[in-house]
This record gives structure tokens, C-alpha cells and sequence, in this order.
């Protein structure tokens, strides 16, 4: 009985969800066409048909596939280099005090520096083309993530790890089935993030020089004052966005359902 009205009740919660989402996006076209209409914004926020124009103009030109596969290769490849640099960092920030009190500082530092200011020293550096886009990506996926997971490291309970040692668990069972598990949830709201920072940089990492890409061709856009492809282009990252929210959704479900589980 209990589970039949808890499956009712979700399914009442998914409809209730749809329906607020239904509503959501009634509200925003509804400001989004009225904005179309003044005269100080309607240039600026040109309603559906003048985008979805807009957006063709840039197929055909043969410009929005290169724009679109150049940006994702570069958000892929730096916020890979995000990921598989930060993990191990904000664990060993968590169990070493020296590295901690050395790259903590300055992660803190550097992050709430905008990517733009100093985009044109990763240039110099590295050179025009892909490799600064990457790095830039790269040093600010790297900054969110770790910082993120390191704090969850850090709030997990000792009591938890002492009580491991006391039943004779070693290192590396503690890592593996005590601390890993309860900072997984950690590093999935730390991949969330950093997707978003990746995106979110994408515009500065694409002035250094960049021949493709989305947030290069908005730049472009904007001297030509083409606000029709300009506005599909700043949409169409708001959906590359979301997809990757609902990936990092799913993935979320199926390695944390076992915390379901255990709830129920």
C-alpha cells in the first residue's frame, strides 16, 4: 500500500514538474516577444522567426557546424583536462596540510580572476588556435572542480574513517568503500559546475585568435550587428548546456541510486 501511494505521489510530482516547466517556458516567450516589440530592444531580441532565419543564414554560409564541432572539441578536451586534473588535486589537499596551505591560496586567487583578463598571456604562451582555447577552458574547469570536491572531502564525517580503521580496514579499502562513495555526489555537483564554467568561458577562450566557434562567431556577429544569428547562437550554447545537464543527470541517477534505495 505504502509503495502504490509513494508511485502515485511521484507521478504526481512529474506532472506537477511538467506543468511548472509548460508554464516556465509560456512565461519566457511571452517576455521574449514583448521585448521583440519595443523599440530600444526589439534590434537586440528579435522574436523566433527572425533567429530561426538567422540561424539558416549560418547553415548555409557553411559556418554553424564548423562553429558548432570547434566549440564542443574544445569544452571536451579542456574540460577533460578539468576533471582528470582536479580530482587528484582536491585529494590531496584534503590529506596533505602542506599541499593544502600551498595550492589552496592560490586556486582561490586565480579563480575569481575573469578568463578574459588574462586570455592574451595564455596567447603569448601557447599561441594562436586551439591550444590557448584549451588551456583557458582548462585553467577554469580545473578552479571550480577541485575547489568543489575538495570541500566535499573535507565535510566527510572522520568518525566514519576511524571507525573503518578500527575494524581493520586498510587505506586502500577505506578510499575505495568509505570516501569515494560519500564524496561522489561531491564530484558530480563538481562536474556540473564545470561544465557550466567551461561553457561560460567559452566566449573568452574563443577571442584568442579563434578561426571557428561559437563564441568567436558571436563576437563577429556583433560587428556586423546580425542579431538574429547572434541571439541562435547564445541559444544554441543555452542547449548545449542543458544536454549536458540532463547527461549529468542521469549519470547522477544511476551511481547514486543506491543512496535511493537506502532512503526508502
Amino acid at each position: 500500500g505504502r509503495c502504490h501511494m509513494k508511485g502515485k505521489n511521484s507521478k504526481k510530482q512529474v506532472m506537477n514538474d511538467k506543468l511548472w516547466l509548460l508554464l516556465s517556458f509560456c512565461a519566457a516567450l511571452v517576455v521574449w516577444y514583448l521585448l521583440s516589440l519595443g523599440k530600444r530592444t526589439g534590434n537586440s531580441f528579435p522574436f523566433i522567426p527572425v533567429v530561426i532565419e538567422g540561424l539558416q543564414t549560418m547553415i548555409e554560409r557553411g559556418a554553424f557546424w564548423t562553429d558548432l564541432s570547434s566549440s564542443l572539441t574544445s569544452i571536451a578536451a579542456g574540460f577533460g583536462l578539468g576533471f582528470v586534473t582536479a580530482v587528484p588535486a582536491a585529494f590531496l589537499m584534503a590529506w596533505y596540510m602542506p599541499i593544502r596551505k600551498i595550492i589552496e591560496p592560490w586556486i582561490n586567487f586565480i579563480r575569481n580572476i575573469p578568463a578574459l583578463a588574462y586570455a592574451p598571456l595564455i596567447v603569448i604562451a601557447a599561441g594562436v588556435g586551439k591550444p590557448p582555447q584549451i588551456i583557458l577552458i582548462w585553467i577554469c574547469t580545473f578552479m571550480t572542480m577541485s575547489i568543489t570536491i575538495f570541500h566535499g572531502i573535507r565535510s566527510i564525517d572522520n568518525t566514519l574513517i576511524k571507525a573503518a580503521r578500527v575494524l581493520g580496514a586498510n587505506d586502500r579499502d577505506i578510499f575505495f568503500r568509505s570516501i569515494l562513495p560519500a564524496t561522489l555526489p561531491f564530484i558530480l555537483t563538481a562536474v556540473r559546475l564545470g561544465l557550466g564554467a567551461g561553457l561560460t568561458t567559452l566566449l573568452a577562450a574563443e577571442s584568442t585568435g579563434a578561426q571557428a566557434g561559437l563564441g568567436m562567431r558571436i563576437r563577429a556577429l556583433q560587428n556586423t550587428f546580425e542579431t538574429g544569428s547572434m541571439l541562435s547562437y547564445i541559444i544554441i550554447i543555452g542547449i548545449i548546456g542543458l544536454i549536458l545537464n540532463l547527461i549529468v543527470d542521469i549519470i547522477e541517477r544511476r551511481l547514486t541510486s543506491w543512496q535511493e534505495r537506502r532512503e526508502e
